[in-house]
Parts: structure tokens; C-alpha cells; sequence
């Protein structure tokens, strides 16, 4: 099924027989959050935002397709992740993730050590209980309260000792759940003298929530050039700090794009998976080796507190619509999507690069906005202009001007 060879209306039909039809009516309309809701999602609010949603259709994982939604501003994303996984199939890709436990904390600023670790180590069963009550309304969906530590920090300001607990929240991102038991101890060892409570939330390093997804290239399919190629490029990264920012964000490409499609908490996934790869070694986020006969294996681990319930996920039509399209059953299922993808778009980018180069794919599939930028209004226009600049492969905006001038010149 070739959607970008189909004009809209035809999309739309296409998907009509694959997808949830109410899912798709709601991604139809324009403007599909109501002011009333927006004006009481944030403050301030004065108006709302769009961007692109598109489809990845060729993701095959676990022996399941899917149709992914990504949402993202920049032309080549979806065209690469496409790409990409067409060219795994047709075993596609192998994913597994972790259970979603997240990591909570409690600042206490001490001025004895000694006497605030000797108050708590009298405090352990109440704050067990204290713990176990307060995410007790997760059990009966798997999760629940999986214990907690404490360690002292020497810092500049003094010593602080931090409570860290573990929780695990199921299909939510868990941030309100955490930091409403991190505020209930925080209040308990101050009612009991161990200290002042000072911060006391959850952290975006989500270690025991990765995902890591696998997927093989096959020599005969990209190429003996592609396979080394793409390993060159996994060098540069792995000896470049430069050069890994970029790498990363590559894989973040498809990971933000998912999540922004589907409601998640985009900015916490960032920060998770970049100080991931640093306290890893500064190391990018997906490797690559050759397996024994000679193919390219990409693999990717990344923390990813991601949910399928609460939140911006049911709050937005969009992300609604988009949970729908993607048939996923839990939040364990969608991580592993946003590893698959991130790892393809990874692939992606590094095939390009090290073989025919970034500029002409992306550039040809970008030459629509330099139309729009140079003042085309049509879609037919828009069009006429793109072509023109791919067949004089001069995408500059002064060309896209001229070009346009030439086609109402003659209409």
C-alpha cells in the first residue's frame, strides 16, 4: 500500500478498511482540540497548534504489523523509518521491554548523618506501609509498590539524604502517582525529625523501564557498500561526541514522533534517553555489528516511561485517535514500537549518509515547503514548483521564487 502516491481522499478510503473509523474522523477535522478543553489543559492558552500526522506502514514487530502514527514537522522522517523497516521485512523486527517501574525521590536535607540514618532505619516498616497504601490501587492492574533505598549525597550545599523507591505504574507514565507518594514520605520523615524534605519527585531516568528492539539488514538487500558503510558511520559516533548529539537525534526523530502522535510526555523521554547514553559511556543509543554471514544487525536500548492510559493520552483527540490506529494493548507494546522505530530511523539516516548522502532524499521531499516559503498557495502550485526544483536540483528559495512567477505567468 503506497499512501504517498495517494492523493489525500484516497488515503483516507484506503485506510478506511484497516484502521478504526472513529479514530480516523477524528484525525480528519481540523483544529481537533476544542478551545474549552485546551483553556483547561494549560494556562494562558490563546490558541492551539498543529503539526503533520503521517504513517509509517511498513513496521512489522514481533511478527505483528502496524500502522504507526508520527508526528512531525520535518519531510524525510516518516520517508526514512518507511524505508527502513520495508527493507528488513520479511521478518522485521524483534522487540522486548521492561516492566514499568519508575523511580521516585526524597531529598531530606540533615544536619546529622549519623542521627537522621539511625531515626530511619527505626522509620523501615512505616515507610513500607507507607509506600505499599499509596500505590495499592495499582495491583489489580500488575503493578504496585517494588520496594525503596536510601543513600547519603555529600554536596556543596551540605548533606542530603535520599529515599529512592520503585513503583511500578502499569500502562500510565506515572509521574502523578510518584510524586504524590514522594510528597506523602517527604511530609512523614519530617513529621518524624529525620529531615527537612526539600525535592521530592519522580526522575526521568527510567532504567528499569527500557525497551530494546533488533532488526537485521541483509547484505544482499542494502548492499555490501551499505552494510560497511553504515558501520563507518556507528564508529563516528562511537569516538565522537559531535557527532553522537546528531547520531542520537536521529534515533529521536522516530522516538518523538510516535510519542508526540500519541500523547506522551516527549520532553521526559529526551532527557531519559540522553543521559542514558552518557552514564552508558557516552555511547549512541543503538549499536550495529555483522553478523556471521555478513549482514547488518542494529540494535537499541532506551529508557521509556511511556502510557496508554491517563494523561494527554485521552485528553487529546489526536493521541486518542492515534492509540486507536495503532491497535496497541499496553504501554509495554508501544515502547517497544518507539524503540523499533527510533532504531529504524537511526538506520535510516546512517544508510543515507554514508552511501548517496542526506541532501538528495531529503531535500527532494522538502522542496514542497521551500514552494509554500516562496509563496505558492495551491496545492496544485505547490506541486508544479517541487517538481521543477527536482528536475533542476536547485532547491534554493530564490529558484523556488522564480519558478513560481514562471507558472503564473503562464496560467
Amino acid at each position: 500500500m503506497k499512501l504517498y502516491k495517494m492523493p489525500l481522499e484516497e488515503r483516507w478510503k484506503a485506510l478506511e478498511q484497516l484502521v478504526d473509523k472513529e479514530a480516523l474522523e477524528i484525525l480528519k477535522k481540523d483544529n481537533q482540540l476544542p478551545f474549552e478543553i485546551a483553556d483547561r489543559m494549560i494556562e494562558n492558552v490563546i490558541g492551539r497548534i498543529q503539526l503533520p500526522l503521517g504513517l509509517l506502514t511498513n513496521l512489522k514487530m514481533n511478527g505483528k504489523k502496524y500502522l504507526v502514527p508520527m508526528a512531525v514537522e520535518e519531510p524525510s522522517i516518516i520517508a526514512g523509518a518507511n524505508k527502513a523497516t520495508k527493507l528488513t521485512l520479511p521478518e522485521g523486527f524483534t522487540a522486548e521491554a521492561d516492566e514499568s517501574v519508575m523511580i521516585g525521590q526524597v531529598q531530606l536535607k540533615v544536619e546529622d548523618e549519623k542521627k537522621a540514618i539511625e531515626k530511619l532505619e527505626t522509620l523501615k516498616e512505616e515507610v513500607e506501609t507507607i509506600g505499599k497504601d499509596l500505590s495499592s490501587g495499582l495491583e489489580k492492574y500488575g503493578g504496585g509498590w517494588r520496594g525503596w533505598r536510601y543513600m547519603m549525597l555529600k554536596t556543596f550545599r551540605g548533606p542530603f539524604l535520599l529515599i529512592e523507591f520503585l513503583v511500578d505504574v502499569s500502562d500510565a507514565m506515572g509521574a502523578n502517582t510518584i510524586n504524590t507518594i514522594a510528597e506523602s514520605l517527604g511530609s512523614f520523615l519530617h513529621e518524624k525529625d529525620v529531615g527537612v524534605p526539600r525535592l521530592r519527585i519522580l526522575s526521568n531516568l527510567a532504567v528499569y523501564r527500557k525497551a530494546r528492539a533488533k532488526a537485521v539488514w541483509k547484505k544482499d538487500v542494502i548492499g555490501r557498500e551499505g552494510v560497511e558503510g553504515v558501520l563507518d558511520a556507528y564508529a563516528f559516533a562511537l569516538y565522537d561526541y559531535y557527532r553522537l548529539a546528531t547520531n542520537n537525534k536521529g534515533i529521536m526523530n522516530g522516538i518523538d514522533a510516535v510519542a508526540l502522535a500519541t500523547g506522551q510526555d516527549w520532553r521526559a523521554i529526551e532527557a531519559g534517553c540522553h543521559t542514558y547514553s552518557a552514564i552508558t559511556g557516552f555511547k549512541p543509543l543503538a549499536h550495529y555489528y555483522k553478523d556471521k554471514e555478513g549482514n547488518l544487525v542494529g540494535e537499541i536500548e532506551v529508557p521509556l516511561a511511556v502510557a496508554t492510559v491517563g494523561g494527554a493520552t485521552r485528553t487529546l483527540p489526536h493521541a486518542k485517535a492515534s492509540l486507536s490506529i495503532l491497535g496497541v494493548k499496553n504501554a509495554k507494546e508501544l515502547a517497544m514500537i518507539m524503540a523499533s522505530v527510533g532504531l529504524a530511523n537511526n538506520f535510516a539516516a546512517l544508510y543515507a549518509l554514508a552511501t548517496e548522502g542526506i541532501q538528495k532524499g531529503h531535500m527532494k521531499l522538502h522542496a514542497r515547503n521551500i514552494a509554500i516559503m516562496a509563496g505558492a498557495k495551491t496545492p496544485e502550485e505547490i506541486d508544479a514548483v517541487a517538481k521543477k526544483l527536482a528536475e533542476l536540483k536547485n532547491y534554493s528559495l530564490e529558484k523556488a521564487k522564480e519558478v513560481l512567477k514562471e507558472i503564473r505567468g503562464k496560467a
